[in-house]
């Protein structure tokens, strides 16, 4: 009799785990599509209820709002979204650079404190990002980069190189040592068994650092604002806040539409990489 059960329990626990499954995408999706749908409603129009979401109350679809947003007169949105784009690929490529030389070492070197070293880096992950603004500030201040592009980019890495490096060590460390002197019997250095051995075969992990380098720099708003104080040098999220403030009380839809705007390039990244976002952290915590 219990065996004939067993059939029945095992499609219970299925129907309950798929179906607590679902309800967390849903609660996830559910504040984007509101977004969207709140972003094609007509300028003047008041907060959506659930009600008249889909059906706004003059019976059209509003795309043109992105229209709207896109050619603001009073905003340089192109030149925003360019600022971004060289913002965020400096950033990437910086720190890819750096944390995969950093990693290399740390995993592929011998060097008497190698650990230490290694544990003190790993506890700068725990001090607050606040506490370094201020004197981040005074120094790129001092060095005349502020509203520059050198003054975007160059302070950012700090803000992850220690999780990016651990991510890239702890891939690093589950690639076969008998390729480096595979390498080595051919006359490579360290440089060369970096680009030509370790690196082409770390190309999960590399995407997920590349991808949360990309999305922590695209939706960062604080470190832009502190840093530019022209209009021309605002990066998207910084720029299109002016939305925010032009229409606190109202044009829901054109602040829905900022958003948008400012989340799809994000969305994108996601979607393409996320392949890898498991399967690089994952094998990032196979060895310590």
């Amino acid at each position: 009799m219990s065996q004939a059960r067993a059939p029945l329990r095992r499609w219970i626990g299925r129907s309950a785990l798929y179906g607590t499954l679902i309800a967390i995408a849903l609660s996830t999706i559910v504040p984007f599509v509101w977004m969207f749908f709140t972003s094609l409603h007509n300028k003047q129009a008041q907060v959506p209820t659930l009600h008249n979401l889909f059906t706004p109350d003059d019976g059209t679809y509003h795309f043109e709002n992105y229209k709207f947003v896109l050619t603001f007169p009073e905003l340089p949105v192109a030149r925003f979204a360019l600022n971004s784009l060289i913002v965020t690929g400096g950033v990437v490529a910086f720190q890819l650079t750096i944390c995969s030389l950093a990693a290399y070492g740390f995993a592929r070197l011998r060097f008497r404190g190698r650990d230490l070293i290694f544990f003190i880096f790993l506890f700068t992950m725990t001090v607050p990002a606040q506490v370094l603004v201020v004197p981040l500030f005074n120094l790129v201040a001092h060095f005349g980069w502020l509203d520059t592009y050198r003054g975007l980019i160059l302070p950012y890495p700090y803000l992850s190189t220690a999780f990016a490096t651990f991510l890239l060590r702890q891939f690093f460390i589950t690639i076969p040592r008998s390729l480096d002197d595979a390498a080595r019997l051919d006359g490579c250095g360290d440089l060369r068994i970096l680009w030509h051995v370790v690196l082409p075969s770390s190309k999960p992990v590399l995407a997920t650092v590349g991808a949360f380098g990309f999305i922590w720099t695209w939706t960062d708003f604080y470190w832009p604002m502190l840093a530019t104080s022209t209009t021309p040098m605002r990066t998207l999220e910084v720029g299109l806040s002016v939305f925010q403030e032009a229409y606190t009380d109202t044009f829901w839809s054109i602040r829905m539409t900022a958003a948008i705007i400012v989340l799809i390039p994000v969305l994108i990244v996601f979607l393409f990489l996320q392949r890898f976002f498991v399967r690089g952290v994952v094998s990032s915590g196979i060895k310590g």
